[in-house]
């Protein structure tokens, strides 16, 4: 009698998500995307149909919906309903990080503008790291990220990055605090916030009671084995006035006080997006805000 063996590999999991599951854990992510940058975010070389299509089929099953972009040729804008939030509360990928349901399409056009930068910017890295053989991917990229001053005061960082460059000998994490500015707000209001992350630089929990036990260390070290460099990007205004904001935050560095401090200890440095997205090694795009030669990021 012959015996039938099934193999041990149809009962073993796949190593990668299906591109629905890819698609709930990015939009909750990322909070809203359009569907070229779900493309270029997960499946880079494929036809825009390979993304639409899953997509469609989960707003079919009101997991997803869409908001339409003004002037835009139509283009949707993708976000997670209520009940994908809540499938994709499970995610694996999504541990420790709930995600961010919106709540109609009047919310998501809201948002929609700076969000679709901050998944521009993602993209941008991602893009680079792709060319230079780094690593940083979808998950990456943590956007909306909070954590407190003291007093009732929180810094919201526009996303926090995960970077690793890959070297011949050896590969160096690097992490970054980044907030984009479309020049939505005033440069003086831009440049405050080198003051909050200086704040959060020396941010220590103060004991209550009488006894004072031995310092924990400032706050920040329950997330990160060093500070992480504090980038900004720019974008949507003329050359000339987003140069002028660049020397505001420069100006802010060399000013004042706790600011400058914190300058000595952490990297910071300012770029154009489209520069970052222009890939062009002669020209690196960082500007340092403590002065000096234009540089990539990584090698502030």
């Amino acid at each position: 009698m012959q015996v039938t063996t099934t193999s041990t590999s149809s009962f073993t999991p796949r190593p990668v998500e299906p591109l629905p599951h890819q698609l709930l854990a990015a939009l909750a992510q990322h909070r809203i995307a359009t569907t070229s940058q779900l493309s270029d975010m997960l499946r880079p070389n494929a036809a825009l149909q390979t993304i639409s299509t899953p997509l469609n089929q989960l707003r079919r099953k009101e997991l997803v919906d869409y908001t339409v972009l003004p002037q835009s040729n139509r283009t949707r804008a993708w976000y997670l309903t209520g009940e994908g939030a809540r499938l994709a509360r499970d995610f694996p990928v999504l541990r420790g990080r709930p995600p961010y349901p919106i709540s109609s399409t009047t919310a998501a056009s809201l948002k929609t503008p700076h969000t679709l930068t901050v998944v521009r910017t993602h993209l941008a890295f991602a893009a680079d790291a792709h060319r230079l053989g780094h690593e940083h991917g979808p998950w990456d990229w943590t956007p909306e990220v909070s954590h407190p001053l003291g007093e009732g005061e929180r810094l919201v960082a526009d996303a926090v990055m995960h970077y690793t460059v890959v070297e011949t000998e050896r590969r160096r994490k690097l992490r970054a605090f980044v907030e984009v500015d479309r020049t939505t707000m005033s440069s003086e209001r831009l440049a405050v916030k080198l003051i909050e992350y200086a704040r959060l630089f020396q941010y220590e929990v103060q004991p209550v009671g009488r006894r004072k036990p031995a310092s924990t260390g400032p706050v920040w070290l329950r997330w990160y084995p060093v500070f992480p460099r504090v980038l900004f990007v720019l974008t949507g205004a003329s050359r000339a006035r987003l140069d002028h904001r660049i020397r505001d935050l420069q100006a802010m560095v060399a000013q004042h006080p706790l600011v400058a401090a914190f300058a000595r200890e952490v990297r910071l440095a300012a770029a154009v997006l489209e520069d970052i997205e222009n890939h062009d090694p002669t020209t690196p795009p960082w500007i340092p805000l403590t002065g000096g030669e234009p540089r990539t990021w990584a090698d502030l």
